[in-house]
């Protein structure tokens, strides 16, 4: 990927995505501060011309044929402790600014001894980015700690703060994804600064994570769920396990030329799920339980009817994109003739350009991948990445 010092008016977007495919924009313009990004946003919006807010271009693919409109590139980054007398004790507060380096965050926190995002190693993309899909891995979702964001909403104008419960986050969804349209500026985490254990209960040795809440991360770390480690053995865990999947950057390595996970888990009803293989993985969704049906004294004092509580939702499980995809026949490294696309010969949840591919042969191979899981398990998944100018 180009340095973004280097981008000029006919960079195409290959050269500004990790998917390493998509032609140029009709116009790029680059964002180098927060209100330099709120004056090129509204600009953009009062003209009424298509346009993509692009960070990092780890969740981004778009067509041979470019984007035929304005690309404006987020080029600013910082972190800063905040402090507003509200924080817990044992937390720190921190504001990171929407084109700070997800990854980069991390290892500074790690550092610093702030607990709680570094089983979010290795992510590529930037920050503004984590609250739009609630990023996550390894048992951690931005949820856990995401606090509010700045956000430049298009409709109610000006830059207002929303909490992280009105973005109603959930697996891979927020209220952004869902038509909140706008800009995120920066986000709040709150994070623990981090408990110690020292060989004899002392409190001095390594500052300790956040509970282990993902069985694999637990395995390599050798330690039972819900146990705490030091902060950087769970960030080289996290490393070397998303590395052995070509999950960590590496223009060496073309199993990294993709968009990370191509396709969603899908969410099923439990009753859909017994229709598959026994062996296949679920997993339990928490839900929310309707609200109570309360009727008022006053209410039956006047004849009004007893409200009925609604009826309880059906129980959700969440299925392995990965095991559908590789029960479906597809192994790792398969690739269409002729195609430079192919699943990533480390894990099948990826496709990757193995160099040349275009954007024409990612979405030909991904709606292969989709025919045939549809075919073999009657279950439709969804692409994770966000798609410009193409259809799977």
């Amino acid at each position: 990927m180009i340095p973004r010092d280097e981008v000029s008016a006919t960079t195409p977007l290959a050269e500004l995505t990790t998917m390493r495919v998509g032609g140029p924009a009709a116009r790029l313009l680059v964002a180098r501060s927060a209100d330099e990004l709120v004056e090129r946003a509204n600009e953009l919006w009062d003209a009424e011309e298509p346009w993509l807010l692009l960070g990092g271009g780890s969740n981004t693919v778009v067509s041979d044929e470019g984007f035929p409109g304005t690309v404006l590139l987020v080029d600013f980054d910082g972190v800063e402790r905040i402090e507003t007398g509200e924080e817990a004790p044992g937390t720190v507060r921190l504001r990171v600014q929407a084109g700070h380096d997800w990854d980069a965050l991390v290892a500074e926190c790690v550092e610093r001894g702030w607990a709680g995002i570094e089983a979010l190693s290795g992510i590529p993309g930037f920050a503004g980015a984590a609250p739009v899909q609630n990023i996550g891995a390894y048992g951690t979702e931005l949820s856990d700690v995401l606090h509010s964001i700045r956000f430049l909403d298009r409709f109610e104008g000006g830059v207002r703060t929303i909490t992280a419960d009105e973005l109603e986050l959930s697996y891979r969804d927020s209220a952004i994804k869902r038509g909140l349209e706008g800009v995120v500026l920066s986000i709040d985490l709150v994070l623990g600064e981090g408990s110690r254990r020292g060989r004899h209960g002392d409190g001095e040795g390594p500052v300790l994570s956040a509970p282990i809440a993902y069985a694999q991360l637990a395995n390599a770390l050798g330690v039972e769920l819900g146990a705490r480690v030091p902060l950087a053995d769970v960030r080289r865990e996290v490393l070397r396990l998303r590395a052995s999947k070509g999950m960590v950057l590496d223009p060496a390595d073309h199993d990294t030329w993709s968009s990370g996970s191509f396709f969603t888990n899908p969410i099923v009803s439990e009753r859909f799920a017994r229709t598959l293989p026994e062996h296949a993985p679920r997993f339990p969704v928490d839900q929310v339980d309707p609200a109570p049906a309360v009727t008022s004294l006053e209410e039956i004092a006047a004849g009004l009817p007893l409200r009925v509580p609604p009826p309880a939702p059906e129980p959700k499980v969440k299925l392995s994109a990965a095991w559908l995809i590789e029960h479906s026949g597809i192994g790792r490294g398969f690739r269409l003739p002729g195609s430079g696309a192919a699943i990533s010969s480390k894990h099948t949840l990826a496709i990757t350009n193995r160099g040349g591919a275009t954007a024409a042969q990612v979405a030909e191979l991904g709606r292969f991948v989709v025919q045939r899981v549809r075919q073999e398990f009657g279950v439709v998944l969804v692409p994770e990445p966000n798609l410009y100018g193409l259809e799977i």
